[in-house]
């Protein structure tokens, strides 16, 4: 998709986007980071309407990773993302801390397990 489809498609046409290298994807100039946030200190509710209005100016490159809040902030972000077409945004994660004791809660940096990526 075109970077002038990509920005007339949102409801307010303030977001530019960057070529993401070599890929010939466009990610949003700014992201939506959920470190801090999602699933710890502040409800859920309240952040997926931040998500919904992040969407809204054209934000659409999410980070995220399994670790933030106890996997909490991934399982949140899935949430707000549910219903918005998959091809109009982009999320980041990462998978390399241990989300528990299992031989299969590490990254895979330690152990070869796919069962350690979880889908949105």
């Amino acid at each position: 998709m075109g970077l002038a489809t990509r920005r007339a498609s949102h409801r307010l046409d303030l977001m530019e986007y960057r070529r993401l290298g070599s890929t010939g994807m466009y990610v949003s100039e700014i992201s939506y980071g959920n470190w801090i946030t999602h699933g710890n200190q502040i409800e859920s509710d309240a952040a997926i309407k931040c998500v919904k209005a992040a969407l809204e100016v054209g934000i659409t490159t999410f980070d995220t990773a399994d670790v933030y809040a106890g996997t909490k902030a991934e399982t949140v972000l899935g949430k707000a993302l549910k219903g918005v077409k998959r091809e109009s945004y982009e999320l980041f994660t990462k998978v390399y801390w241990p989300t528990g004791t299992g031989k299969n809660d590490r990254g895979p940096l330690v152990s070869t397990s796919s069962s350690h990526v979880m889908h949105l």
